[in-house]
């Protein structure tokens, strides 16, 4: 047992016996009217009472699941997958080096190194330019790192962003790779939500917290400065300012093939409407706007085209009309010399049942993983006097082929294969000469070599076929008896793409269970269409389609209601906790990770106001039908005193500065209310992925399946 789990429990044993603290709380007097405001206390983060409460339900479900003779196994599976030495280190290219963020069971918090592209591989001797856990010590802070920003003129200059515990918010240092070092008097700013960009070598454009008022109600900044080398952060100039009520504004550049840096600034006027600004030479540094309809994402710049993919319909006046979904482009230097809209031209249009995954662009061409039927292939595409032209790199079929690295600057790009069965495979492409080759390859984490990957349809409510893939033995009985955990996110354009995953294999799928995905509405499985469908009202559809592919498990005779479980995490959590609300007689057994539930207050919570967009606004007196939706579905205001339910597993993070952990915490505290059972973890550290260590990572996986396989194997 680790030492938080530990301390949990002595907490709540202090005179107290082991079944005592196990035992479930009494049920008081149940009433499905209840006044949520005398849940607030659980909002305060690091509150004494709230914490109280945490400490006491940890404590108790720790001991049911920590107390079962599998955790110990799973823990030390999962623990060992998550600091294998044989795991592949993806990383990026950058000046003849391969770089690498590695954690491993002596780093826990992680080493960024690199070695020589020349010498990369499984037995790859690396350098290490910084140790995170070391520096974790020194500074007497819990360090999480988020990731470099390395200056695109001389890439030895980078800005670090640590996190302490995990958070979001984090801190800025300027580092310098030649001497491993961080630079003395460099530029470092506090910690806050900020987002940050390369001006030039003395130069950062700044988003952050500046003080009163420069904070959107979701919590994000919208007042862009310029900070020079050398000046204190008060003294930075404003160069854009958005609007309060926007979600967020923050600088962006992009790079040319030849290394010139264009900056910008993307406002988020809603989640998913942005508009763009870029600062050209030209103009003095005044900001040129970008004609682009308001749901567009440009992709950058290769050669003379700026890349536009389309999140709307759209006919540019004077021109053709394009759909949502299409990939198109305009000639860079004619909009710099013109400052209007050049003709627009149409590169890719998928098809109903194809989206672009991903726009790559390297120095000689373009690379898009475009899936086709959720099943992701990469095509080169170069363009020249006739125009575009395309051809498919040739990776395996039947799984997930993607980019994991390309650099506007060179030609040499890490690609990647992966399935539910097959491990992932690390490939070195050089584009410019067409040569494939195998880097190194993840080892089999469970023995696939009787299971396989089957694609099915269940038809929704509205009679549209949502795809989804069932991971099994190949003499799986078809007789309802198979342990069955059910995955989706339905959220946001994230597409659920077939992915290996050696803790699935080990823990659930080595074990007699079969595990699906659900590829349903509101994620980009086939573009944005699909995932406007289940848009704010709409958004029943999402769970409609959810409910289709558990029934249709049910209907193939593949599982039962008592054999089937559901995970879900973040928006995934909110699908979990609606199926908890509206469907308890489908599942015995149901994980909902980091999750949105209340639904009433959840603009006020974390970065809840900035998802508007994707749910609706509750508090909007204009459109009085999102809130009586938003009413009808929060799982938190739907628990009923006289409905039976599963016992739901609810986890969060203290850290978790996207997600509050008082939506977890206060579905927890109805439950208790009503006397229904439930199981509670609450990671002290983590961020939003309630985990911010392999140790933390491992525990929380081998909770979870323990949870399943007492629910599905067991049927307790």
């Amino acid at each position: 047992m680790g030492r938080l789990a530990a301390g949990l429990l002595a907490a709540c044993l202090a005179g107290a016996s082991l079944a005592a603290c196990s035992k479930k709380p009494e049920a008081p007097a149940v009433t499905d009217k209840f006044d949520p405001k005398a849940h607030d206390y659980l909002e305060e983060i690091e509150g004494k009472d709230a914490l109280a409460w945490v400490t006491k339900e940890n404590a108790r479900s720790l001991a049911v699941l920590q107390g079962d003779p599998r955790y110990q196994k799973f823990h030390d599976e999962a623990y060992a997958i998550q600091t294998s030495k044989a795991r592949i280190p993806y990383g990026s290219i950058r000046d003849g080096y391969v770089y690498n963020f590695w954690k491993d069971d002596a780093n826990p918090l992680g080493l960024w190194r690199r070695v020589k592209l020349a010498d990369y591989g499984a037995s790859a001797k690396w350098e290490t330019i910084l140790d995170v856990d070391a520096l974790a010590k020194a500074d007497g802070k819990k360090w999480v790192y988020k990731g470099v920003d390395c200056l695109p003129s001389d890439r030895n200059v980078c800005l670090v962003q640590l996190s302490e515990g995990g958070k979001d918010a984090s801190i800025e240092r300027e580092f310098n790779i030649a001497s491993k070092s961080f630079v003395k008097g460099g530029f470092e700013l506090p910690e806050a939500k900020s987002n940050i960009s390369w001006g030039d070598k003395d130069t950062l454009l700044i988003a952050t917290d500046w003080g009163a008022g420069s904070l959107t109600k979701s919590g994000y900044p919208f007042i862009i400065k310029a900070l020079k080398r050398g000046q204190k952060l008060a003294d930075a100039v404003e160069v854009f300012r958005g609007e309060a009520t926007d979600v967020s504004a923050g600088p962006f550049s992009m790079e040319d093939a030849s290394g010139k840096l264009w900056t910008g600034v993307s406002r988020g006027e809603t989640f998913f409407d942005s508009s763009y600004v870029i600062f050209p030479e030209k103009t003095g540094g005044k900001p040129m706007p970008l004609p682009l309809p308001k749901r567009a994402s440009p992709r950058g710049l290769y050669g003379d085209d700026l890349l536009v993919t389309l999140e709307q319909d759209w006919t540019p006046e004077g021109q053709q009309a394009f759909k949502i979904g299409d990939l198109v482009s305009f000639k860079w230097s004619e909009f710099l010399s013109t400052g209007k809209l050049p003709k627009v031209d149409l590169v890719l249009h998928p098809t109903d049942r194809q989206a672009i995954q991903s726009v790559d662009i390297t120095k000689t061409a373009v690379l898009i993983t475009l899936s086709d039927n959720v099943v992701p292939k990469v095509f080169v595409w170069k363009k020249d006097a006739k125009g575009w032209s395309s051809k498919q790199i040739a990776l395996p079929d039947n799984g997930s082929a993607g980019v994991t690295f390309a650099d506007v600057r060179g030609d040499q790009v890490f690609m990647t294969y992966e399935s539910y069965v097959a491990p992932d495979t690390l490939y070195l492409y050089d584009v410019a000469t067409g040569a494939l080759k195998t880097e190194m390859q993840l080892p089999a984490w469970f023995d696939a070599s009787n299971m396989v990957a089957d694609q099915y349809e269940a038809a929704s409510s509205d009679g549209v076929k949502v795809p989804y893939f069932v991971v099994h033995r190949k003499d799986m009985k078809l007789d309802g008896s198979n342990p069955t955990l059910l995955y989706a996110y339905g959220g946001f354009q994230v597409s659920q793409l077939p992915a290996y995953s050696g803790t699935v294999g080990k823990l659930w799928l080595e074990q007699g269970g079969v595990y699906v995905m659900a590829n349903i509405r509101g994620g980009g499985e086939f573009g944005p269409a699909w995932h406007e469908a289940g848009l704010k009202t709409k958004r029943q559809i999402v769970y409609d389609d959810f409910t289709a592919v558990a029934r249709d498990l049910i209907a193939r005779k593949i599982t039962t209601s008592a054999k089937l479980g559901a995970m879900g995490g973040s928006n995934g959590g909110l699908l979990m906790g609606v199926m908890f609300t509206q469907h308890p007689e489908l599942f015995k057994a149901i994980v909902c990770q980091v999750p949105l539930l209340d639904m009433i207050g959840f603009t006020h919570l974390g970065a809840g106001a900035s998802w508007v967009g994707e749910y609706g606004d509750p508090d909007d007196k204009a459109h009085p039908e999102e809130r009586a939706f938003l009413e009808k579905l929060s799982p938190y205001h739907n628990v009923k005193a006289g409905t039976t339910y599963p016992e739901i597993f609810l986890e969060t993070s203290t850290k978790d500065d996207r997600v509050h952990p008082a939506h977890a915490r206060k579905m927890g505290k109805r439950l208790e209310e009503l006397g229904k059972p439930f199981l509670y973890f609450e990671n002290i550290d983590g961020g939003h992925a309630a985990a911010s260590t392999p140790e933390e990572t491992a525990r929380r996986q081998a909770l979870e399946y323990v949870y399943l396989s007492q629910k599905l194997v067991d049927g307790k």
